[in-house]
């Protein structure tokens, strides 16, 4: 099977994947600010909403 030549992008097509990138660039921003961050006095332990439920002294509440 043989390789299609490439076609060239319009416009809106360049501008979408530009905006795109930028998007996909300040959200890696943001989560590396956000990693270097640690929480105050937080609870110990895993993550409490992992299952959609606050667990307490085994006690699970929904939200």
């Amino acid at each position: 099977m043989e390789n299609a030549p490439e076609r060239p992008l319009p416009d809106a097509a360049r501008r979408a994947l530009a905006e795109a990138a930028e998007r996909r660039a300040e959200y890696e921003r943001q989560a590396a600010e956000l990693a270097k961050t640690r929480e105050i006095a937080g609870r110990d332990g895993p993550e409490p909403v992992r299952y959609g439920d606050w667990e307490r002294k085994g006690i699970a509440t929904d939200f």
